[in-house]
This record gives C-alpha cells, sequence and structure tokens, in this order.
C-alpha cells in the first residue's frame, strides 16, 4: 500500500493550521489516516511545527513518500538530513559515531539560526512598539500645547475686556469723591432749614403789622360818615 506524509487541514476559514498524519495515498485529504506525526501552525511567526521526529524519521526509511511542503517541514526539523547520514552509515561512508557527530553539529547550527531570528523578531517588535509609542507621545505632547496656546489666548483675550471696564470704574469713583466730600448732607439741612423757619415766622407778624393800620384808617372814617349824615 502506497503511503505518504502530508498534511490534514483543520481550524477556521484565513485561520487553518494542519496536522502531519501519514495516511493512504488514495484516501481524500481530510479522510482517513495512518498515524498522526505533528501539527503545523503557519499563523505564528516563526511558524510553529511539532512532530514527533522518531516515528517521522521511521515512515520515511519505510518509504512513506512526504508532499512538498512536508518534505520541506521534515528538512527544517532534520529529519531528512538525519536520513541522509544514516544511508551514508549503511553504504561505509562513515561510521555512526561520525554521523551522529555531524547532525549534532546541524543541530546546533540550525537552532542557533532559529534563535537569532526570534531575537531578530523580537527587537523587530519592541522596536516597532517604541516607535508607537514615541509618535502617540509626541502627538499627545503636540495636542496638549496647541490646547495650551488656545487657552492662554482666550485668557488674554478675557483679561484685555476687562481691563478697559475697571479702568472706567476708576475714573468714575475719582470723578464722584470730592462731591461727596465738599458739604455733608446733614450740614446743608441743618444750616439751611434755620433761616428757612425765621422767614415763614416773620411773615405772619408782617402780615398782622399790615392789617393794623388799615383797620385804625376804618375806625377814623366811621365818625366822619356819621357827621355828614346829621348835617343832611
Amino acid at each position: 500500500m502506497p503511503t505518504k506524509i502530508r498534511l490534514q487541514r483543520h481550524g477556521k476559514k484565513r485561520y487553518a493550521y494542519y496536522h502531519v498524519v501519514v495516511a493512504d495515498a488514495r484516501a481524500p485529504r481530510d479522510g482517513k489516516f495512518i498515524e498522526k506525526l505533528g501539527s503545523y501552525n503557519p499563523n505564528d511567526n516563526p511558524a510553529t511545527i511539532d512532530i514527533d521526529f522518531d516515528r517521522c524519521l521511521h515512515w520515511v526509511k519505510t518509504g512513506a513518500q512526504p508532499t512538498d511542503t512536508c518534505k520541506a517541514l521534515l528538512s527544517y526539523k532534520g529529519v531528512m538530513h538525519k536520513d541522509h547520514l544514516d544511508r551514508g552509515v549503511l553504504k561505509g561512508a562513515m561510521t555512526q559515531e561520525q554521523a551522529d557527530k555531524k547532525f549534532e553539529a546541524w543541530m546546533k547550527e540550525k537552532e542557533s539560526k532559529i534563535a537569532g531570528k526570534v531575537d531578530g523578531l523580537a527587537k523587530a517588535n519592541a522596536d516597532a512598539e517604541k516607535a508607537r509609542m514615541d509618535a502617540e507621545k509626541a502627538a499627545n505632547e503636540k495636542k496638549a500645547a496647541e490646547v495650551l496656546a488656545k487657552t492662554s489666548a482666550l485668557a488674554a483675550e478675557a483679561a484685555a475686556a476687562e481691563a478697559p471696564a475697571v479702568e472706567e470704574g476708576a475714573e468714575t469713583a475719582t470723578e464722584e469723591a470730592p462731591a461727596t466730600e465738599e458739604t455733608p448732607a446733614a450740614e446743608v439741612t441743618t444750616e439751611e432749614a434755620v433761616p428757612v423757619e425765621e422767614a415763614k415766622a416773620e411773615e405772619p407778624a408782617a402780615e398782622a403789622k399790615e392789617e393794623a393800620p388799615a383797620e385804625e384808617e376804618k375806625k377814623e372814617e366811621a365818625p366822619a360818615k356819621e357827621e355828614k349824615k346829621a348835617e343832611e
């Protein structure tokens, strides 16, 4: 029975992840499989590849044909390189110890490259975050400066509008101050009230003096009239 190492799709739309399985070459992609070897998630950066190294190597040695994508995944994890070294040992090109040393050196180099890539991505993300924070800080400072300038301009306008009113109030106060200091109201009423009352008191006396001679004249005219009547 021909077998293949291939991917089986899972997950939702636009966010798919895959299982690495060994299945019959005639089975549908998401159908039955013989064994699950691991998983592959391309949504992460770097992509997450989690496989059973020994079982993958076993199926490769027994003749299972990986698809192009699975072959790239197995090469990335060192399965294909290990199979190549083991074939060299079978052919007598090298001993098993030499093959193991070469594989260990290859794995160390591969892990250092992966760690360097992870560190580079982390640094890039940190730099991007710092740049975003700096841009946000600059935008906030600019906005605060604009608000401060606007408020200071409004305060200056309000102060300029209040200044003439304060000056007018001061001028009116200085003009009205001498009038209140010249003659108090109480003094005016007390000093002027006395002559007015005296004048009112003198008016009846004068009228009485004028009326007195008029009565005396009437009394003198009365005997004269009686004498005229007697002569007639």
